[in-house]
């Protein structure tokens, strides 16, 4: 029998849960802030409009949109994309989770994170409608 620690024990899960979402949030945070920087020097001095609402350009309401606004180096496709690692990253925590969980062949901790996963899909795709 050796002494080294189990792979999958729960301190050792909450740890890499923890490093995820801190990584997560920081790389959402180095990117909306390129993605700032970006769109100030291009964009800074233009006054804004504020009598006259303007949604999102068409290009920035898909994913596939945003990452090609941010490969074209585009100060507002970076900020959105920065914006979707952020979202993305509960999400990949709950993926993690249902993982850690069946190597732990805990089955009522995989149901639950595979429901929540199965919620957070749903809501995320549009939910009904």
């Amino acid at each position: 029998m050796t002494n080294r620690p189990d792979r999958w024990s729960d301190h050792h899960i909450e740890s890499v849960m923890g490093d995820l979402l801190r990584a997560g949030v920081l790389l959402s945070a180095a990117i909306v802030m390129l993605g700032g920087v970006i769109y100030l020097i291009h964009q800074g001095n233009t006054a804004p409009d504020y009598g006259v609402f303007r949604g999102e350009p068409p290009n920035l309401q898909t994913v596939t949109g945003i990452v090609a606004d941010a490969l074209r180096l585009s100060g507002r496709g970076i900020i959105q994309l920065g914006l979707l690692v952020l979202i993305a990253t509960p999400v990949a925590r709950v993926v993690f989770a249902v993982f850690a969980f069946s190597a732990q062949r805990d089955w009522l901790y995989v149901l639950v994170s595979a429901i929540v996963l199965g919620v957070l899909t749903f809501s995320l795709r549009g939910g009904i409608g």
